[in-house]
């Protein structure tokens, strides 16, 4: 896994630009962010739902425009025919979902090596809609020991945001309500 490599939030004066290129596409398409940048240099940002191809471009728009350095977890095949590269860049890591290969464990490794990034995660691991979410997000965040944002996106009433960050307790199931039922009104 290529975790440690540079990405487009590397480059600072790119970043304050795209920001603001994000910022005007964004009132042209009539859509708004809601809340602010965390105060943090490490999370895991919960994105849901997960249900467009469009929801890629709309966050990585809401990260740049609130300046907030990320990286995000896709499957594999996004990273196929030359497209490798530039998703890479992007800030994107690849996940071979057809495996297992200690992922939870590399991205906690990274995250306590001291990597100054959040890492977007989108708890169904698909587009399509599903009852039940993936708990690999929340288990990075306990074992890196960071807070987990929650981003969202509404495509009724055209909002993103970050909405509040969740610092994690001893009780999973109780911290995996809590932050699924954030989301009751957007899913």
């Amino acid at each position: 896994m290529l975790i440690n490599q540079k990405t487009i939030f590397d480059h600072t004066q790119l970043c304050h630009y795209l920001g603001k290129i994000a910022a005007i596409l964004f009132r042209l398409a009539k859509w708004s962010i809601e809340g602010s940048k965390p105060d943090l240099t490490q999370s895991v940002i919960v994105a849901a739902p997960h249900t467009s191809n469009w929801d890629f471009f709309i966050t990585l728009g809401m990260a740049l425009k609130m300046g907030v350095r990320v990286r995000w977890l896709g499957k594999q095949s996004l990273f196929k025919w030359g497209l490798g590269p530039l998703m890479r860049w992007l800030g994107g890591i690849p996940v071979d979902r057809s495996k297992s290969s200690g992922l939870v464990e590399q991205v906690t490794n990274y995250f306590k090596a001291g990597g100054h990034f959040s890492l977007v995660i989108s708890p169904e691991g698909t587009r399509s809609k599903t009852k039940q979410w993936k708990t690999g997000f929340y288990y990075i965040a306990k074992n890196a020991n960071v807070p987990i944002s929650l981003a969202f996106i509404d495509h009724k009433k055209r909002v993103v945001g970050l909405g509040y960050t969740f610092h994690l307790t001893e009780n999973s199931e109780e911290d995996l309500k809590s932050i699924r039922a954030f989301y009751t009104s957007y899913i």
